[in-house]
């Protein structure tokens, strides 16, 4: 048999996934008959709410609905996904051409970015950040390009940096505000900057809008289409898996510019058939239905956010409070700063009984942190901290 039969160079040049590592050895240690509370994945807890739960068990009933759909998303959802642009942020979007419905975001960033960046071609991204804003380039045959980001940099400056050191003059932008994993958000004038910048040097920006809804301390997230002349270079992806507690579910959008949205749309219509039609007629309702119930969800991560910041305070561990996303972002004490993030999570595990991301999953630029998933409840939080505190005070 060659040797080569079973080199997949695309497979090859995505690193070694940084959460593997420690997600085994949570899993040792449960399998060692340890309690320990998962604050690592960012895996919503809360149940959907019911009305919507309601539709899907009535549309799932319908023989009609069990047939293939649409791969970008039934008329009357994207009529829906327009309707809360409109309502949220004053922006008016063509239904037919400005927005496509993805099996959750990931998929429509990764099938975007596989749609339009031709192999070579420099994708600039935040660094840290989420790992399929990074993972996607890669894997579309892209090359990337990190900008550091953080309390201590200026992101525009560091913007510049990148174009000016970066040949091939690069492609596209991708950004999430408010960020993954740091918490970091942006006033509506941050937008305004970027789209200034992406038309001066002829870049795409992707906006990953997935935690728009968990805003908190008065803050709203301002959405990148609601600048004039934004959906001429840009796009914006949404999900509904945090907003509607619908993770599982793996229904969101994307939208904006007629020639990316385009660009998707036709990939899409290789690849899938669009996810399950009842799924789609549930995500209307959630859309276009009361909203009380994403007030709540945000009450919940508010609360949660609250008890793990006054806990951590109690442990010696002072953390900024974010206002924005579903997590915590923490620097890790200097006493332990130079066991790095890894082996800090993997002794939060054996010492505290919490199991957290290291810092290093979402790039070089996170480490030296820990994140923290606001996904177990009150009393599972505090228990939480007085493992933490017992970690580090023994």
């Amino acid at each position: 048999m060659p040797r080569d039969l079973f080199e997949f160079q695309r497979m090859d040049r995505l690193p070694p996934y940084v959460f593997a590592t420690v997600n085994e050895f949570k899993m040792a240690a449960r399998r060692a008959g340890e309690d320990i509370v998962d604050l690592g994945m960012g895996n919503p807890d809360l149940g959907t709410p019911k009305h919507i739960v309601e539709k899907l068990l009535e549309a799932s009933a319908k023989d009609t609905n069990h047939r293939y759909s649409a791969s970008r998303g039934i008329t009357k959802l994207r009529y829906a996904i327009c309707g809360w642009y409109r309502r949220r942020y004053k922006v008016e979007l063509d239904p037919d051409s400005e927005a496509v419905v993805t099996i959750g975001v990931k998929e429509g960033l990764a099938h975007l970015t596989l749609a339009t960046i031709t192999p070579g071609e420099v994708v600039l991204a935040p660094d840290p950040t989420y790992p399929i804003h990074t993972y996607a380039a890669i894997i579309a045959g892209g090359e990337l390009r990190s900008v550091p980001i953080g309390p201590d940099r200026d992101f525009f400056s560091e913007l510049q940096i990148a174009v000016r050191q970066t040949w091939p003059r690069p492609r596209m932008l991708v950004i999430s505000f408010p960020h993954n994993p740091t918490g970091a958000v942006v006033e509506p004038d941050f937008f305004y900057k970027v789209v200034d910048f992406c038309k001066e040097h002829q870049i795409l920006v992707v906006h990953d809008l997935a935690y728009a809804d968990l805003c908190f301390d008065g803050y709203k997230a301002p959405s990148l289409l609601q600048v004039p002349g934004a959906r001429e270079i840009g796009v914006e992806a949404f999900s509904l898996s945090k907003s509607y507690s619908m993770a599982g579910w793996r229904i969101g959008f994307m939208c904006g510019s007629r020639q990316m949205v385009a660009a998707l749309t036709r990939l899409k219509s290789y690849l899938d058939y669009g996810a399950f039609q009842p799924i789609q007629i549930a995500a209307i309702i959630a859309l276009n239905g009361p909203q009380e119930c994403v007030d709540e969800i945000c009450r919940t991560y508010r609360e949660r956010r609250d008890t793990l910041i006054d806990g951590l305070g109690r442990a010696e561990w002072k953390v900024e409070p974010p206002r924005g996303g579903m997590f915590v972002w923490a620097r890790i004490p200097d006493k332990f700063q130079a066991m790095g993030s890894v082996e800090f999570a993997k002794m939060l595990i054996t010492k505290g009984k919490v199991a957290v991301s290291p810092g290093l999953g979402f790039g070089i630029g996170g480490e030296g942190y820990v994140r923290f998933a606001l996904v177990e409840n009150i009393q599972r939080i505090k228990q939480a901290t007085r493992g933490i505190k017992k970690a580090l005070h023994p």
